[in-house]
């Protein structure tokens, strides 16, 4: 251990009786929770988003009289305990008064040892000391849940100077809000796309210079509709590492790309075998298996491509539409309400060319109007992608100052 910094149980820098957990169903039932009122119930959901505002849940003054205990108070840290286990957060001061329920545990660290705000950096999602440990812990299976019993069986790390803990906790704080200013731009850019994407896909919002009414297409007839299909299916030991072509699956699909890092390949066998299916840029691919209508376009392709059985290949085979255009008529609600429509209700795991028959729609008459649409929702999808680009740098930047500040390997005092 580093000189000057302490190793132990968490329950050796707890305040007494420190460590408690929310309510279970037979404390808390769902009978006495009311929509509004004053004593609100928190649950993992306030940790996930680090919003204590969220909500709808409350109790009369008797209710919470009587689980008291279950009060969470400002300054008070608190875990969440099922779903993505260990997300942490600090209560912060201008909460309602209230209780949690019994996805979260409440931790009342002795400050004289340890600050929660150090805690809180130590048992972040962005660094591996607490998943270390709930991986040790979980005994080689998989924890489904926290409890008292096992966040007591973890370990903290931390300088013994309270004053060097609040240095690192202010250097990793600023890249904090770095991280949170970007993610909110981000947030923030895609709903403005995503409000400009539907006004221009639906012709609500017309571009300058463009007059004439739109046309109604239908998707197939104007397309080429390719899958593999039959005989053609992969065996799992034809998923390569490495081949001649990618094979790209419904897992591929991100935020309208093809993350061509995570694909398989197949041989050049597999890949000649059926040149409908072999895909170029400018093409359009759409999931049919599983989470049905994610949908991509392909314009980075630097190497042969084929697909799996769960991916459409879309071409057009007509003049009446551009694949660009076309890829952000396929993200917006246009596409998502006919697959609503197809479902009528009901979950729908497989999409079948028969159903894409179905789908007809409105375009502008001419490329140039839809090419002059698809460059502009491009433009704000490039913006979009430097940001996403520029928080994974900087959230890179920040594990390599957890790794260097939170073992002691650098020392600020």
């Amino acid at each position: 251990m580093v000189n000057g910094w302490i190793e132990c149980p968490i329950t050796e820098v707890l305040r007494p009786n420190g460590i408690k957990i929310g309510p279970f169903g037979s404390q808390l039932k769902k009978e006495m929770l009311l929509s509004d009122g004053v004593y609100r119930v928190y649950g993992q959901e306030n940790v996930y988003e680090h919003d204590f505002n969220l909500g709808d849940r409350f109790l009369t003054r008797e209710h919470f009289n009587r689980l008291k205990s279950c009060e969470i108070l400002p300054g008070d840290f608190v875990m969440s305990t099922m779903g993505t286990i260990g997300k942490c957060a600090i209560v912060p001061s201008t909460i309602q008064r209230g209780i949690m329920d019994s996805h979260l545990i409440r931790l009342r660290f002795d400050e004289k040892k340890v600050r929660s705000d150090y805690i809180l950096q130590l048992f972040s999602d962005q660094f591996h000391y607490l998943s270390d440990q709930t991986a040790r812990l979980a005994v080689g299976g998989i924890m489904d849940g926290l409890s008292v019993g096992i966040v007591s069986r973890l370990n903290v790390v931390y300088p013994e100077s309270v004053e060097e803990q609040g240095e690192i906790i202010k250097i990793l704080s600023e890249v904090d809000k770095l991280l949170i200013d970007l993610k909110k731009l981000i947030r923030k850019k895609k709903n403005i796309r995503q409000g400009t994407m539907q006004m221009l896909v639906t012709g609500k919002r017309r571009l300058d210079g463009f007059t004439e009414d739109w046309v109604k297409i239908n998707l197939a007839k104007n397309s080429r509709l390719k899958a593999r299909i039959g005989w053609q299916g992969l065996t799992t030991a034809e998923y390569l590492d490495e081949g001649y072509s990618y094979l790209i699956t419904g897992t591929d699909f991100k935020v309208g790309r093809i993350n061509w890092n995570g694909c398989h390949y197949v041989d050049y066998y597999r890949y000649e075998q059926d040149p409908n299916i072999q895909v170029s840029n400018g093409d359009l691919l759409l999931t049919k298996d599983g989470t049905i209508g994610k949908v991509a376009y392909v314009s980075d392709l630097t190497r042969p491509a084929t697909l799996n059985s769960g991916v459409f290949l879309i071409k057009p085979i007509t003049d009446a539409y551009t694949s660009h255009f076309m890829f952000y008529v396929l993200e917006s609600s246009v596409f998502k309400d006919f697959l609503q429509q197809l479902s009528a209700g009901s979950t729908i795991n497989h999409l079948y060319q028969k159903d894409l028959v179905k789908f007809d729609l409105y375009v502008p008459p001419t490329k140039e109007e839809q090419e002059s649409i698809a460059d502009i929702l491009s433009d704000m999808d490039s913006d979009i992608l430097k940001l996403e680009e520029k928080l994974s740098k900087y959230q890179k930047i920040k594990q390599g100052m957890m790794e260097e500040l939170l073992t002691g390997k650098v020392r600020l005092m």
